[in-house]
């Protein structure tokens, strides 16, 4: 997000006010997503949570006086396990898959740009590509590696390449059909889309349901969708693209 509202929105600007205004509008951003939570919270309270109970207890353990050195090595050997760990079970067969996909080629295109070419029909109607829709699709495992995929997909390119800086980028998505309105609905989709993998494991894991496992996945895609068809439409029929 910070990386796209830099390229599109805030890029003429130099200095404090780059970062000012790149603060603010990543702040919109955010706060866009909490009303959009409370919203369909509240929804979802008057339909199909109307009526059910819920109660939450908290217990408040004695106070200990915490053991600072205790406190740090158990944050790192917790967190690098938790990430070691989920690159092993969901990130290593994620980008096997990914890597296939940009290497083997059927006719003259690569399996990852026959996919992107299908979907970029569907894809136009919510402002994206069919590139950025199947990054998003393969970046299910892990949403850090959508814009890899982007990048991977737009240079025809086998590997991940790196780029020196953030004009580099904006020139390869500019040079793809990227306008404000991609970046636009780029940032909505990315607000609101699917939850990845980890996080759709612990909603089984806690409600033991399958049925609230799909509803957590379905419902927030149904509403990204949502907005920017309707966001990109509007700016369409207002002819401001």
């Amino acid at each position: 997000m910070i990386a796209i509202i830099t390229m599109f929105f805030v890029g003429g600007l130099v200095g404090p006010l780059q970062s000012l205004f790149a603060t603010l509008l990543l702040t919109v951003v955010i706060v866009l997503g909490v009303l959009m939570t409370f919203a369909v919270s509240k929804v979802l309270s008057r339909t199909i949570l109307k009526g059910v109970p819920s109660s939450f207890t908290l217990e408040l353990p004695p106070y200990r006086r915490p053991q600072i050195g205790k406190v740090i090595v158990r944050s790192i050997f917790d967190r690098t396990l938790f990430v070691l760990g989920r690159a092993v079970a969901v990130a290593a067969p994620a980008g096997l898959i990914i890597w296939l996909m940009a290497n083997i080629t059927v006719g003259d295109m690569s399996v990852l740009a026959h996919c992107s070419t299908f979907l970029d029909p569907f894809a136009k109607l919510f402002g994206l590509d069919g590139v950025i829709l199947i990054a998003f699709i393969l970046g299910f495992p892990a949403n850090e590696i959508v814009v890899p995929i982007m990048i991977m997909a737009y240079m025809a390119s086998g590997s991940i390449m790196e780029f020196d800086s953030l004009l580099q980028l904006k020139e390869l998505l500019v040079n793809n059909g990227w306008t404000w309105l991609t970046a636009v609905c780029v940032l909505l989709f990315s607000l609101m889309h699917w939850p990845c993998s980890t996080t759709c494991l612990t909603i089984h894991k806690e409600t033991q349901s399958a049925k609230w496992t799909a509803l957590s996945f379905a419902i927030p895609t149904v509403i990204g969708l949502l907005v920017c068809f309707v966001f990109a439409n509007a700016v369409r029929l207002l002819g401001l693209v």
